[in-house]
C-alpha cells in the first residue's frame, strides 16, 4: 500500500557534520522528510513526541546517553522503526549487533566526512534502508526478550538423517532470525551454510555471538573448509560463500568475485551452488530482508528435489526477500520464524522421500 505522505525522519546524531549530511542525502528523496535531528539522546526525546516521526536514524557512541541505553528505553516504551550509524570497528559491530538484537530494523555505517567517490552508493544504500525500515515490523523489547526465552527453554528439534545439509539466506531483520532459528538447533544437526547481508567487520563478530548462543559450532567461512555436522558456516563479509563437491563430502568456497544483484555475500549464489552439488539431499531456508536476493537460487533447490522454506509476512522484519520467493513459486512451506527449526525436521522427512512421490507423479495417467 502506498503511502499519501512522506515518510517523516528524525536524525540522531552528536556530530553536526554529520547530521548536515544525512540531512541532505535523505532531503533529497521526495519520498522521505527530514522533520527534525537531534545532538543527543534527551534532546531526541523531547522531538519524538512533537515530531512524531515515522523512522528513526540514530548514532551509537553520544554524550550523556549513549544510542544503545537510548534504544533500549525506546523499544520498551515507544517502539518505532530505527535505523543504526554505525563506526566500521569491532567495537561498533558488537554494539550494532546488540541494537538489533534490541530491535533496531538495520543499519548503515557512518558516512566519511571526506567523501569524494562512493557517495551516490552510500544515499541509495542509506534512502533504501530508512524507506524499508518505514514499513518494517518493529515489536516491543518485552516481546522481543520473551521470544528468546521461549526458544532458549524449547526442546531441541529432531532433524531427519537423509538430511545432508541446510542452506540459510537472511537480509535486513535476519541476524537476529538466523540466531532464533539455530539456537533450536542440536548439535547433531547436518552442516549448515548461512548467507546473511554484513560488513565485513562485522561477520566475525557475529559468528561469535552465535557460537556463544547456540549448541552448534559456529564460524565465519574460510575457502576450503570440509563441511562437518553439528557446524555452521557464516559467509564473510564482502565475500561470496558458494557450496563445492570433494567426493562425497563437501567444502566451502569462499570468494571476492563481482556482487550478484548488489549483493556480496550472494544468498542466490549460495543456494546455486547447494542445488548444483547436494540437490535433493539439502533444504533451503529464505527469511526476512528487503529485496530479491536468494529467490531464484532457492527455485532451483526446490527444482532439484531440495525442501525449501520461508519465513512468513507476520513475523519478518521486512518480507522482501521471502515474498518474492514464494512468488516466484520457490517455496514449499511458510511458517513463522519460531517454527522454521521445527519444518527443518518435517522437511527432512519430505525431502527423503519426494523423489518417489515426484516419480509416482510422472506415471499418472
Amino acid at each position: 500500500m502506498k503511502r499519501s505522505r512522506a515518510i517523516k525522519v528524525l536524525i540522531i546524531d552528536d556530530s553536526a557534520l554529520v547530521r548536515g549530511l544525512l540531512t541532505r542525502i535523505l532531503g533529497s528523496d521526495r519520498e522521505l522528510e527530514v522533520v527534525g535531528s537531534a545532538a543527543d539522546a534527551y534532546v531526541a526525546r523531547e522531538k519524538i513526541k512533537a515530531l512524531e516521526p515515522d523512522v528513526l536514524t540514530l548514532d551509537i557512541e553520544m554524550p550523556r546517553m549513549d544510542g544503545l541505553q537510548f534504544l533500549r528505553n525506546l523499544m520498551r516504551l515507544r517502539p518505532m522503526p530505527v535505523v543504526m550509524c554505525s563506526s566500521m570497528t569491532e567495537r561498533g559491530a558488537e554494539a550494532t549487533l546488540t541494537a538489533l538484537a534490541l530491535g533496531a530494523v538495520d543499519f548503515v555505517l557512518k558516512p566519511k566526512l571526506d567523501l569524494v567517490t562512493g557517495l551516490e552508493a552510500y544515499a541509495e544504500e542509506l534512502i533504501g534502508k530508512v524507506k524499508a525500515a518505514a514499513s518494517a515490523r518493529v515489536q516491543p523489547l518485552s516481546n522481543v526478550a520473551a521470544a528468546s526465552d521461549s526458544a532458549q527453554s524449547r526442546s531441541m528439534v529432531r532433524l531427519c538423517a537423509s538430511t545432508r545439509l541446510i542452506a540459510i539466506g537472511a537480509s535486513t531483520g535476519g541476524t537476529e532470525a538466523i540466531r532464533q532459528v539455530l539456537i533450536r538447533l542440536p548439535v547433531s544437526s547436518p552442516p549448515v551454510v548461512v548467507s546473511q547481508h554484513i560488513p565485513r567487520a562485522f561477520s566475525a563478530q557475529f559468528a561469535h555471538r552465535l557460537d556463544q548462543a547456540c549448541a552448534l559450532h559456529v564460524r565465519e567461512a574460510e575457502d576450503g573448509l570440509l563441511l562437518q555436522a553439528g557446524h555452521v558456516y557464516i559467509a564473510p563479509g564482502d565475500r561470496h560463500l558458494k557450496v563445492v563437491s570433494d567426493g562425497a563430502r563437501h567444502r566451502c568456497e569462499v570468494s571476492g568475485e563481482p556482487p550478484r544483484n548488489h549483493h556480496r555475500p550472494s544468498i542466490d549464489l549460495l543456494f546455486e551452488s547447494v542445488a548444483r552439488h547436494v540437490g535433493a539431499g539439502a533444504i533451503g531456508v529464505i527469511l526476512t530482508g528487503m529485496g530479491a536476493d536468494g529467490a531464484s537460487g532457492l527455485k532451483q533447490m526446490r527444482e532439484q528435489g531440495a525442501f525449501t522454506l520461508a519465513q512468513d509476512e507476520q513475523t519478518s522484519v521486512v518480507w522482501g526477500m521471502p515474498g518474492a520467493a514464494v512468488a516466484l513459486g520457490a517455496v514449499q512451506r511458510i511458517a513463522p520464524l519460531e517454527a522454521i527449526a521445527a519444518a527443518l525436521g518435517e522437511g527432512g522427512d519430505r525431502a527423503a522421500t519426494q523423489p518417489r512421490v515426484m516419480e509416482a507423479m510422472k506415471c499418472r495417467p
